[in-house]
């Protein structure tokens, strides 16, 4: 019998997060050129009306908000839960939602639907490799912004056999010449740490993925002593046994997410993003639920992912900036500010008649969307989307799921 199984992004995709200013603060060369094209001095379309904010317009709206006021959810709102349910009569039973209105001045409002059920995250769980890393950042750190943002522009990694096999071309950017590459990341190209960062989310590159995980795993092991020379990089994973990189590797990216309260059942990332990194690091199970991930948007909202700082950064690194997919990409939100990550993971199996294609999985197929919307009025809500529709691609379902919610929301 024949199986395939893929984490599922086009190859050509390219999303583009952070402020259209951000190349100036964080030296990600491929900012300037989006920079550049809205100020007119090159060609390409502009970013949306909502693509627009500024590096010092982002904040954390939940910041100022005491945290046990809002230790767990509050109880559903049972207008709002009435209208959230309605959206779902007659459609696939395998949706799930998730979704809190923090909008500043008004009550907070809570909702869901099924949104305990376990999925598998697919590229979502990068959301928690970012955690895991800035969390190993503020442990060299701790007391220094500045120190860990110059390690973050300086460290320059080269791209090894961690990336293989790449899977999602990503824009490479010179801002010399103001000639852009798109292509896979391949072995010799070198980036700052920044950069993969931003290439892991703008870009979702496995590859990328994989580089920042596997950096983390080194802050963890070398403490002060990172970056260690390749030799003694190359020690730690060849000779390590598997078990205990296994112990590290889940440690780092896991252990950030159970002191926000995310309990195991309900987000868990197991498995590296790329084949050579299953294989230097073995694989466990991955699977998360609408819940659990919108508990970490509620603590990043708050500034309790790692630290206030660590929260905004990471805030700023999922502000969607150019191209919208998904559920992002319903044109009533184009005017809104978008903080997302989209995740599909699908795989198939033999059936008469039935012919495997992207995001179409007869066996599983996962379709996961992540957003903090900040619409033009003040209007602020996180929403959690999962599904798993067999046979049939769910982005169009979850960009009309997206207007639908959002006139819910603003009605």
């Amino acid at each position: 019998m024949k199986n395939t199984f893929s984490f599922a992004l086009p190859l050509i995709l390219f999303l583009g997060l952070y402020p259209v200013d951000g190349y100036k603060y964080t030296g990600i060369r491929r900012l300037e050129r989006l920079r550049l094209r809205l100020a007119g001095e090159m060609k390409g379309p502009a970013p949306v009306v909502g693509g627009r904010k500024l590096y010092d317009e982002i904040k954390l709206h939940l910041y100022d908000t005491p945290a046990e006021t809002l230790a767990t959810f509050p109880e559903a709102d049972s207008a709002l839960q009435v209208q959230i349910k309605k959206l779902f009569v007659g459609r696939d039973k395998s949706y799930s939602v998730s979704l809190l209105d923090i909008t500043p001045g008004q009550p907070i409002r809570f909702a869901s639907h099924r949104a305990g059920y376990q999925y598998q995250p697919g590229s979502v769980g990068k959301m928690a490799i970012a955690a895991g890393f800035f969390t190993e950042l503020q442990r060299l750190f701790p007391d220094s912004v500045k120190y860990r943002i110059w390690l973050l522009r300086s460290r320059m990694v080269i791209a090894d056999r961690w990336i293989h096999k790449a899977s999602h071309e990503v824009p490479i950017f010179h801002p010399e010449t103001r000639r852009v590459e798109f292509r896979k990341v391949q072995e010799g190209d070198t980036f700052t740490l920044y950069e993969w960062l931003d290439y892991m989310l703008s870009s979702s590159s496995n590859s990328a993925a994989s580089t920042v995980w596997k950096e983390a795993m080194l802050m963890r092991q070398f403490g002060r002593f990172y970056p260690p020379a390749k030799e003694l990089e190359d020690e730690f994973f060849n000779k390590t046994p598997k078990k205990t990189l296994q112990a590290i590797a889940l440690s780092v990216v896991n252990d950030p997410l159970r002191r926000i309260g995310i309990e195991d059942k309900d987000w868990r990332l197991g498995s590296f993003f790329t084949w050579t990194g299953k294989k230097i690091v073995p694989r466990g199970g991955s699977h998360g639920t609408p819940n659990g991930l919108l508990q970490f948007l509620l603590r990043l909202e708050q500034g309790r992912v790692v630290d206030p700082w660590s929260s905004l950064e990471i805030k700023r690194l999922l502000y969607m900036t150019e191209k919208r997919i998904r559920y992002a990409s319903a044109p009533r939100l184009a005017k809104s500010a978008i903080y997302f990550k989209s995740g599909s993971l699908y795989s198939c199996k033999d059936e008469p008649g039935f012919e495997c294609g992207k995001y179409m999985g007869n066996r599983a197929n996962y379709m996961n969307s992540v957003a903090i919307v900040e619409k033009p009025d003040g209007k602020v809500y996180m929403v959690v989307l999962m599904s798993n529709v067999l046979k049939i691609n769910s982005a169009v379902e979850h960009q009309t799921l997206a207007t639908y919610i959002d006139r819910t929301l603003t009605r």
